[in-house]
């Protein structure tokens, strides 16, 4: 397995064989721990390049069922079984015949109901596509995804019961921090409607997952082709922590762009986006003790938007993730902030 080091600040791999010791010690530990890279095709010890499967944090785990409350006797589907830990974890509350969870990979999931076997906690472990539920196993009292979304299905809304509960990893693609979303189906069976708890990251849900973005199908000559301006916001209050509202925002008001924060080198950080629908592209040159240096070429002026999206924030009032709520119904979803602010589709 490769468990993330925090102090490395990397995955590293471990090997039960050859180490049990720490083989345990990172099994026990409150560290996301990947299982699978590649969708499988990876070989070796060393780190993959996408990593496909794991174990998520502990602490990020009981944060996650805290917010679905689940009760003994509830029926819960659950969207990505991984190791089957948070399956168990399910089944150990609510009995193994409340639980049906569903895992895109073959060779996970059998690893994961075999697992779930040995445990003493056998709970029905699907092979399929979890984005369309399991409508065999509905109505359910719960629904958890333990994947990123970047749109929750109405299929899950219809076979959750009324006043039934929808927690799910949800963002944009502007970044790969998300937000937990906890939906309460609506008695007349409509919609999903609820706030978000607090900031995540998570794999994406494989039918959602971003290619990578290529950056030379975007910027075929120089940055300096693109449309020059001088920056007016600091570095330290646009690129902000790894989960700070402020990216969640800036994802919700830019739609369909990808922002990129390069490692900072000789006091020079370059931050960019690129659009998804087309090759709109931006650069942010920040530069310590001068001002930052703007490049936009394309349709959509990714960094006036950008500029917009973070005014738009600063004048709510900074809000944090749990004033932003989702509401998904049979015609889309709709992201909405708590208090003045409005309300907007995202398809």
């Amino acid at each position: 397995m490769w468990p993330y080091d925090m102090g490395a600040g990397r995955s590293i791999a471990v090997s039960r064989a050859d180490d049990p010791e720490a083989w345990q010690g990172f099994a026990d530990a409150d560290v996301p721990v990947v299982t699978q890279w590649d969708d499988g095709e990876h070989s070796g010890t060393a780190p993959g390049r996408v990593s496909t499967s794991s174990a998520p944090m502990p602490s990020v785990v009981f944060s996650m069922l805290r917010d679905l409350d689940v009760r003994p006797g509830h029926r819960v589907l659950e969207v990505g079984t991984g190791t089957g830990w948070n399956a168990a974890l399910l089944a150990h509350r609510t009995g193994a015949r409340n639980i049906v969870t569903v895992e895109v990979d073959v060779s996970v999931a059998a690893a994961a109901r075999a697992a779930l076997v040995r445990f003493g906690t056998p709970a029905r472990v699907v092979h399929g596509d979890g984005f369309q539920g399991f409508p065999e196993g509905a109505p359910y009292d719960r629904i958890i995804a333990t994947c990123g979304l970047r749109s929750i299905p109405f299929a899950w809304v219809e076979q959750c019961r009324p006043g039934g509960v929808i927690t799910a990893p949800w963002g944009m693609h502007f970044g790969n921090s998300d937000a937990v979303a906890r939906l309460v189906v609506s008695q007349e069976g409509d919609r999903a409607t609820g706030k978000f708890t607090g900031p995540v990251e998570f794999m994406k849900l494989r039918a959602q997952r971003l290619p990578p973005v290529v950056h030379d199908e975007y910027v075929t000559g120089s940055v300096a082709d693109g449309e020059e301006s001088a920056g007016d916001i600091a570095e330290s209050a646009f690129v902000g922590g790894r989960f700070d509202a402020q990216q969640f925002a800036l994802g919700l008001r830019v739609p369909d762009c990808v922002r990129v924060v390069a490692d900072k080198r000789d006091g020079a950080r370059p931050v960019w986006f690129y659009g998804l629908t087309d090759r709109s592209w931006a650069c942010v040159l920040f530069r310590d003790g001068d001002t930052a240096r703007v490049w936009q070429s394309g349709p959509r002026r990714l960094w006036d938007e950008a500029r917009a999206a973070h005014r738009w924030w600063i004048g709510h009032g900074a809000p944090d993730h749990s004033r932003f709520g989702l509401t998904v119904t049979a015609g889309g979803q709709r992201v909405w902030l708590d208090g003045p602010g409005g309300a907007w589709a995202l398809g």
